[in-house]
């Protein structure tokens, strides 16, 4: 059911913050893993990561999964699914390209994100929301890009941003807050298993020495399972556009770790291309007259639907789509209020 817009804007500040530390930790991983990888093989490194942090979320939560209906099962292996081949693009994509061009290109999932979900969810979003994305392209562009060209790493690496739109874009439709844990154990499982099998033609290689292991257990017990928790959680309050804004800050603080740890120099350009992605945080935040919480259950929610219905009979309910924020955004107004059909206008 909608609701009230003072109750929600509390779990999303949480989301957000959430996201925001979710991508303070993704971001650290582009210099861990371009290190790592030079010793270990993409399949390899995926698959011992994600069977560790599998293994760890099942102890913690061992009947998480029990809890899930097979709907949300079958979902949540989608998503893992989609999640396994975005990491492994990335992570193949990052041995041949820089850690920034890497971070600007896997960002990029910001303009992704909001056609996919035009294309899948039949959302819109508004002007507002389309000047957010804009802003954090043009942010990531300025941060990482001193020149492009497209060779086999870059387009590998925009594939994998495809891939991570796609899981935003699901992870939006079908999270709910309660099934958390469940369906990010389905999800690291199924990850798992495809990074297994991927690696098993040439055996599965470890990590050699405490400094992989320690790095190795970061990625896996922190940047992939708590990480991930945090994600799916948080996209239960989140549209899957406004996700995307907030985490291009991944590559923000990418190219933070790479001058910190990986001695690379503060630019001009750091600062500049920092500046807009924050920028596109603030317009993306900025408070709504709705926001949009648990999609997937309001656009099944009875009353909801039948909120809509007579508002899109009534003479003000024919406000085209087109100036709605986004359909869902429209759907759960109008079954909080019958003025509410006009929020986006």
């Amino acid at each position: 059911m909608a609701t009230a817009p003072g109750t929600t804007r509390s779990p999303q500040r949480l989301a957000t913050i959430g996201l925001l530390a979710v991508t303070i930790i993704w971001g650290s991983t582009f210099f861990l893993f371009k290190d790592l990888g030079t010793r270990l093989p993409v399949p390899d490194m995926l698959a011992v990561r994600f069977v560790l942090g599998a293994l760890a979320l099942t102890v913690l939560a061992p009947r998480a999964v029990q809890r899930l209906t097979p709907t949300e099962r079958t979902r949540a292996v989608l998503l893992g699914l989609l999640y396994a081949a975005a990491q492994l693009l990335q992570t193949a994509g990052l041995q041949h390209t820089s850690a920034s061009v890497s971070g600007f290109l896997t960002g990029l999932y910001v303009v992704a994100t909001p056609l996919l979900a035009l294309v899948l969810l039949k959302t819109r979003m508004s002007r507002g929301a389309w000047g957010a994305v804009a802003l954090a392209a043009a942010g990531l562009a300025v941060l990482s890009l001193n020149g492009l060209s497209l060779g086999g790493g870059e387009t590998v690496t925009l594939v994998a941003a495809v891939f991570y739109a796609g899981h935003i874009v699901g992870l939006g439709a079908w999270s709910r807050s309660d099934a958390t844990l469940g369906l990010t154990v389905v999800q690291l499982w199924t990850v798992a298993a495809v990074c297994t099998v991927t690696a098993l033609p040439g055996g599965v290689q470890l990590p050699q020495g405490g400094g992989d292991w320690a790095a190795m257990l970061f990625a896996a017990l922190v940047a992939g399972t708590l990480a991930l928790v945090v994600q799916t959680w948080a996209q239960a309050h989140l549209a899957p556009a406004r996700a995307a804004v907030v985490m291009t800050m991944e590559p923000v603080w990418a190219a933070t770790f790479a001058v910190l740890l990986g001695g690379e120099m503060l630019t001009g350009r750091l600062l500049v291309g920092g500046s807009l992605v924050l920028a596109a945080m603030w317009l993306a935040e900025r408070p709504s007259k709705e926001p949009i919480e648990g999609l997937a259950e309001r656009l099944t929610d009875p009353q909801a639907q039948h909120a809509w219905s007579e508002a899109a009979r009534s003479p003000r309910g024919s406000t085209t789509t087109a100036d709605r924020p986004c359909q869902a955004e429209a759907l759960a107004s109008s079954a909080a209020s019958a003025d509410a059909t006009t929020a986006g206008s």
